[in-house]
């Protein structure tokens, strides 16, 4: 799909590597300094909290300037947060609250990457070419981020608390470069016109996402099942090595179990989207998030959970990359930046009051009681968007390939 596509495939790849290093690394840093539920899991909160407070104003940037250079700027000022934990970490005078301010700052910048990286494919391949485009990208993050970086976390974590941090910091730096090789990304088209404020800019991609209902409906079920979704994860670390007593390395394989089921899903994608149905896999994968959520509730034994994160893995990354085209197929390019920002504050709104809930949840009635939660959550969530998933995905189909459409 082009150069330009390739060195942005290499730049994610890389980058994810890091990040996954860090998955596993950072919830076991938090967790040597506490064993409060609540404050591992404010490691988290803190890390994706960025999102409801600058998440609208990093689209907004998006769409005014070069998205490949705002890329580059906020992963230097990823490198410059994680050094200094790394020197906090090494000189002894790291604490449970000097590494939740470190999560903060640490998403604040990611907040500005995820957002401007989101922009780029839509401006380098056809509309039709983003569901496979949209696979490779995922497929890195499977691959990188949650199949090779979470066991080298822990390991690396295991040989010394700041060693899995410098890591990361390289990974990063080097993702940096490889993106640098990219021809420059042509400023939106707002940028010749007359410069409004910022929350002006914000204004107006989130009343085109209100008016448009297929990409507002997807928005909010988006919202809601990581709402759910999150209630546990955040305080899946202590869910691993306590609850299950599969130890820092164990709970590093539970994310590797999720990518080996996502790298499945990426060697079959190319067959799926020519034979079944958006709407159908949709509906599938949401079916099957409420199913795990009883399963991780019931099961007490370790390798049957490495099972339940493999089934995950497949159907999360069928949707993810499905909801992910059909959104940008829906959105005008000068709009990619706010409109996919309102999306990303979905998500991490959810997954912020997620994780705060079952940090709660599991504190006052122990450590099952979050997946409880998501499973009814998500059972009565689906019930409500069955039908409407089927209008969202002929809205993307009737837009972009009118041609084809039955």
């Amino acid at each position: 799909m082009g150069r330009d596509f390739r060195w942005l495939l290499a730049s994610s790849w890389t980058s994810n590597v890091g990040d996954g290093i860090a998955l596993a690394a950072a919830p076991l840093l938090i967790a040597s300094l506490t064993s409060s539920p609540i404050l591992v899991a404010s490691g988290a909160v803190l890390q994706f909290l960025p999102w409801l407070v600058f998440g609208l104003h990093a689209g907004a940037i998006a769409d005014r300037f070069d998205r490949r250079r705002l890329v580059m700027f906020a992963n230097a000022a990823r490198m410059i947060v994680l050094a200094a934990l790394c020197v906090f970490i090494v000189t002894g005078t790291a604490n449970i609250w000097v590494v939740l301010v470190v999560a903060f700052l640490y998403g604040t910048a990611e907040v500005f990457v995820d957002t401007s990286a989101s922009t780029l494919l839509p401006m380098l391949v056809k509309p039709a070419d983003l569901g496979i485009g949209n696979a490779r990208l995922q497929a890195g993050y499977l691959v990188a981020n949650q199949f090779t970086g979470p066991p080298i976390g822990a390991f690396l974590f295991a040989a010394g608390a700041a060693w899995p941090f410098l890591v990361e910091v390289v990974c990063i730096g080097f993702a940096v470069v490889l993106i640098a090789r990219m021809a420059s990304t042509p400023v939106p088209p707002r940028e010749t016109e007359a410069r409004t404020p910022v929350h002006t800019d914000i204004a107006e991609g989130v009343r085109w996402m209100w008016r448009n209902p297929p990409v507002r409906t997807l928005i909010l079920i988006i919202l809601v099942f990581n709402v759910t979704w999150a209630a546990p994860w955040g305080v899946l670390v202590l869910y691993a090595t306590e609850h299950l007593n599969m130890g820092p390395v164990g709970y590093g394989m539970l994310t590797t179990a999720s990518a080996a089921g996502g790298i499945l899903a990426t060697l079959s994608f190319g067959w799926l989207e020519r034979h079944v149905s958006f709407a159908t896999l949709m509906r599938v994968a949401l079916s099957l998030e409420v199913l795990m959520h009883l399963a991780f509730a019931l099961t007490t034994v370790g390798w049957v959970a490495l099972v339940i994160m493999f089934v995950f893995g497949s159907y999360a990354f069928v949707w993810g990359t499905i909801s992910t085209t059909v959104r940008q197929r829906l959105v005008p390019h000068a709009l990619q930046g706010r409109v996919g920002s309102v999306n990303m504050v979905g998500v991490f709104g959810g997954m912020v009051i997620g994780q705060a809930l079952g940090g709660v949840i599991a504190q006052v009635w122990g450590l099952t009681a979050p997946w409880w939660f998501a499973f009814a959550g998500a059972a009565i969530t689906l019930l409500l968007v069955w039908k409407p998933i089927s209008h969202i995905v002929n809205a993307s189909v009737v837009v972009d390939e009118p041609e084809t459409a039955e």
